[in-house]
């Protein structure tokens, strides 16, 4: 059984190793980059240990699941928020999205109090829920049941002043799995009210070659780009690190020719465990240094 003991020694020798890396003396081509991680993978973690981790890293910030099952739940928003934003600060990070249970103005959620403590301090965005199909019913009376939803949500973050940004997921049910669906209700609102955290790993799935046409029709509404990879096993999908996979970096050199130098994030969803054990955090770690050294080498 592993002890505390045990559990730290992993932990600093994890961290040890980041220390000497030449990523994180910030020597690396595309140092100037704005890279943040997805902290998914790190929940369970106090705030201080994860930004110590994510500074040693090299990236700037992190895009932070404030949702059911997240770093914090939503009902402790207003006491716990401030600790991790602080905890943060103190490594020179920022949140740079907040991940959200959000995609309407519902008390469910507590959809004004998480917006509103979120802008409060200093967050400019933050990554919508995803809406779903009923595949049993037609596809536009839906999509139009989504409009005033989605109008309630945007004039609300037009008064607070935080940007409300929807990620598309590939599969069956998914609004905006193919992009085109999701991108005609966005086309309703400035890119500053309304825009993507657009995922190519999903992009790809979902669109195969057509992946190049997505990002372009995205291109205008994209406030962030999100970077990770799958390989196919039959016809499923399965995660991998960013450098072994499908995607790979014409996707980088695509978003270039588009003037994109907006922040990017990579997102680790290929790991299995939990943050208590010393071992998958050891790998979390080191994962998680080499996406990020992946994603520079790409961008150089």
């Amino acid at each position: 059984m592993n002890t505390r003991r045990a559990f730290l020694q992993t932990t600093g020798a994890a961290l040890a190793g980041l220390s000497l890396s030449p990523l994180v003396r910030g020597a690396t081509p595309a140092a100037g980059l704005d890279v943040s991680v997805f902290t998914k993978h790190l929940v369970g973690l106090p705030y201080e240990q994860v930004a110590e981790i994510i500074a040693r890293l090299g990236a700037s910030g992190i895009e932070a699941p404030i949702r059911p099952r997240g770093h914090i739940e939503p009902a402790k928003v207003e006491d716990e928020l401030p600790k991790f934003v602080e905890a943060l600060k103190k490594h020179g990070l920022r949140i740079n999205v907040l991940t959200s249970g959000i995609n309407s103005v519902s008390d469910e959620t507590r959809t004004e109090a998480v917006l509103r403590t979120a802008k409060a301090l200093g967050i400019p965005r933050f990554r919508m829920n995803y809406y779903a199909y009923d595949n049993k019913k037609p596809i536009w009376p839906q999509l139009d049941e989504i409009r005033p939803r989605l109008k309630d949500l945007v004039a609300l973050c037009r008064e607070i002043g935080i940007q409300p940004c929807y990620q598309n997921h590939s599969g069956a049910k998914m609004v905006g799995a193919g992009i085109w669906d999701m991108a005609l209700l966005m086309r309703d609102y400035k890119p500053e009210e309304l825009s993507w955290c657009f995922d190519i790993m999903h992009a790809t799935i979902e669109g195969g070659t057509s992946w190049p046409t997505e990002v372009r029709l995205v291109r205008e509404h994209l406030a962030l780009a999100y970077f990770k990879n799958f390989v196919w096993e039959g016809t499923r999908n399965k995660a991998v690190p960013l450098g072994d996979g499908v995607v790979g970096k014409p996707y980088v050199d695509q978003l270039k020719s588009l003037d994109y130098h907006g922040p990017v994030c990579v997102h680790v969803e290929y790991l299995k465990g939990s943050v208590k054990d010393p071992d998958y955090l050891a790998k979390a770690i080191e994962a998680t240094r080499a996406d990020i050294a992946t994603l520079r080498s790409w961008w150089a």
